[in-house]
């Protein structure tokens, strides 16, 4: 800025000068028109003072051209050594953007690996825990199973091995029908019998023997099923007298009718306990399960005595031999099965559910990272764009002529010549 002040003020000195040249040159020519009789000595020594501002002038024209020369070329190299700075400065800018741009994508590209890293990581931890859980439940349920199939094998080796000594023994020791002869030896036979088919075929924690109900009485046993069912009591009842009275080959027609009688009127007093004693409203099932240990006893009732069947369906109470007690202890078995079947289930589907939350919440992030990466790329583009905007602009400003631009003070200090070739 002070070297144009100096131009603009050089050249206002030049143009000064110039008119005061034109303005004495017209005096001059006015002092040739004088009459004669002015003084020669005068207009002698009034040329010499011309001349001599001439000279004067030119030599100070001269130096003001050196000065606008060398002013000029002061202002191109200044001009050119910003031009280089800031041509350097914008290089090292987009450089450092670059960089910038290149570390942010490979720390982000670092933290999408590490985030993949470790959702995989926490799923396949998930998924092991998973497994090693259904695994362990299969475990159990297998050696449950071989367990419950081993004790079964070993009862029935040892009533094959009973039933050999029993046969053996058939002629020293007293008949079934002898050793059966009194109630409570049929009772500890019926609830002997009943406790091992249970123990044979459920699972210790799915009945109890010898329960005490909340109305103060004791079932023989009581399998406890899940809801809706819940519990049910199992009693053994043996009504065994009136059932040889019927097929004594001693007995008559009318003691055989008369038995027959008594026979169904026991049936129907033990169904009447065991509805009174064992279905409680609120705390048991709303039937109960009367256990007869002797399949001919049980055949009896079904084949001939329907009416006897059908009073103990009215009153819930469901008349079972050993066979068609392990028909419905397998089912109980199986419903078991099925209900810890179903709880493995739910957990499994809870696990999954968490894992669903976390695959949506993974693919959430995912969405944000990528709308990130998209907003770095469009950004980094737009600086691409301003990058060489600037440096067309650059190129713009160097293809520039600055030489012309003080051509018209050179002009004016050549018109200052002018006077001389005159």
């Amino acid at each position: 800025m002070m070297d144009i002040a100096i131009i603009v003020l050089l050249v206002v000195v030049i143009v000064a000068l110039v008119l005061l040249f034109l303005r004495v040159q017209s005096q001059a020519r006015m002092l040739g028109n004088l009459p004669d009789q002015v003084d020669r000595g005068f207009e002698s020594r009034h040329r010499a003072m011309l001349v001599d501002l001439h000279g004067g002038l030119t030599q100070q024209g001269d130096r003001l051209g050196e000065q606008v020369t060398g002013a000029s070329e002061r202002l191109r190299g200044s001009v050119g050594a910003e031009l280089t700075q800031t041509r350097d400065t914008l290089h090292a800018l987009q450089l450092t953007l670059t960089q910038n741009l290149a570390q942010q994508s490979a720390a982000m590209t670092d933290r999408l690996t590490e985030t993949t890293r470790a959702l995989n990581a926490k799923i396949d931890e998930r998924l092991d825990q998973i497994s090693g859980k259904v695994n362990e439940r299969l475990d159990e349920g297998f050696k449950k199973t071989n367990e419950t199939f081993v004790n079964v094998m070993a009862r029935l080796a040892t009533i094959d091995e009973a039933q050999k000594k029993i046969d053996g023994l058939t002629g020293s020791v007293l008949s079934l029908q002898e050793l059966l002869g009194d109630k409570r030896a049929r009772g500890a036979f019926g609830e002997v019998q009943l406790e091992a088919l249970v123990r044979n075929v459920l699972p210790t924690n799915a009945f109890e023997m010898q329960c005490v109900m909340s109305n103060g009485t004791r079932a023989d046993c009581v399998l406890k099923l899940p809801p809706p069912t819940g519990v049910v009591a199992v009693d053994s009842k043996f009504p065994l007298e009136n059932y040889h009275r019927m097929y004594s080959p001693e007995a008559s027609d009318v003691e055989t009718a008369l038995a027959e009688k008594q026979f169904k009127a026991d049936v129907r007093k033990h169904v009447d306990d065991i509805a009174r004693k064992y279905i409680i409203a609120g705390d048991t099932a709303d039937g109960a399960v009367m256990f007869i240990p002797a399949e001919a006893v049980f055949a009896e009732i079904h084949a001939h005595h329907a009416e006897v069947v059908e009073y103990a369906n009215a009153r819930h109470v469901w008349i079972v031999s050993p066979t068609t007690l392990m028909a419905v202890l397998n089912t109980a078995r199986a419903v078991l099965k099925d209900v810890e079947t179903r709880n493995q289930i739910h957990v499994i589907k809870d696990e999954l559910m968490k894992l669903s939350v976390d695959f949506s919440r993974f693919d959430d992030r995912m969405k944000k990272l990528a709308d990130h990466v998209r907003q770095a790329h469009e950004d980094a583009q737009q600086v691409q764009i301003s990058s060489r905007k600037i440096s067309q602009r650059f190129a713009q400003i160097e293809g520039v002529e600055l030489e012309e631009t003080p051509v018209p003070l050179l002009k004016v200090v050549d018109g200052g010549d002018k006077p001389k070739t005159s």
